[in-house]
């Protein structure tokens, strides 16, 4: 039997004038507005990141047609307007955060743009969002060492978890960069999921420390979401690594071996 496709969307900043950098990854107030008035006319189900773990791990069945919606890093506009147009039309959603991108005093190899305050996590959570952990500097994970890989995983999850006051058990990789070891990492780490990136739909047999994501750009239009919230216009995760990622991923592993880690993005 064939697994309906399942899209988990991944937002970055929703804001009308943003940094160059992240730019290509933002969308306009508006536009995020009409793909959410979309996404519901669609009849899917949202649901959380837990949810959609929970069905991995065989403890709890998904809906027919659900959705997920993420966000990463922790732009300043998420415990704000982003929320607001979540919670008005009763959207769950996943904030995976940059914790040090988001705590004053800390640095990251993000580079500058509006942020939120780690203190306003548990906000997130009144809004009706689940809160993952992004790594603290936002690096490019398959090309660490495993001692700070292990850090990366660790610290983050600790300091989220002091903040909110409970476990935080779902970890999405910078850039979508991973490997078998970054997998068994997060596992180690305690992580009952991970997203990547990958622009596919999930399934209900996607990997549970690899979900398939599909990365909204300024490009996309209210067609494209029509398109995947109908199962259409990308490929369908599980599927393997192709030779071109993974050549990628040993020339970035070589190149950070001379000039250390880099920002994944």
């Amino acid at each position: 039997m064939t697994t309906p496709p399942i899209p988990v969307l991944l937002y970055h900043a929703v804001m009308d004038e943003p940094p160059d950098w992240i730019a290509e990854f933002t969308v306009t107030p508006r536009d995020f507005r009409a793909y959410l008035d979309a996404i519901v006319a669609s009849g899917r189900t949202p649901v959380t990141i837990s949810a959609l773990a929970g069905h991995f791990a065989g403890r709890s069945p998904l809906p027919d047609r659900p959705v997920v919606l993420t966000f990463d890093d922790g732009f300043a506009d998420l415990p704000g307007p982003t929320a607001d147009a979540l919670a008005a039309r009763s959207l769950p959603a996943t904030a995976y955060l940059t914790t040090g991108a988001v705590t004053p005093g800390r640095r990251s190899l993000l580079p500058p743009a509006p942020m939120m305050k780690l203190s306003q996590a548990p906000l997130l959570e009144q809004y009706g969002m689940e809160v993952g952990a992004h790594t603290i500097t936002h690096p490019q994970l398959d090309t660490l060492p495993a001692k700070a890989l292990r850090r990366e995983l660790t610290e983050p999850k600790a300091v989220l978890e002091d903040v909110l006051g409970h476990e935080v058990a779902h970890l999405a990789y910078p850039h979508g960069y991973n490997s078998p070891a970054v997998r068994r990492a997060a596992l180690r780490a305690g992580y009952a999921s991970a997203v990547a990136v990958r622009h596919a739909l999930s399934s209900g047999t996607d990997e549970s420390y690899r979900i398939a994501r599909l990365i909204l750009r300024r490009s996309h239009t209210v067609a494209d979401i029509e398109a995947w919230m109908d199962g259409r216009g990308a490929p369908v995760a599980p599927f393997p690594d192709s030779l071109p990622t993974v050549g990628w991923r040993l020339y970035r592993r070589a190149r950070a071996r001379l000039k250390g880690p880099a920002f994944a993005g």
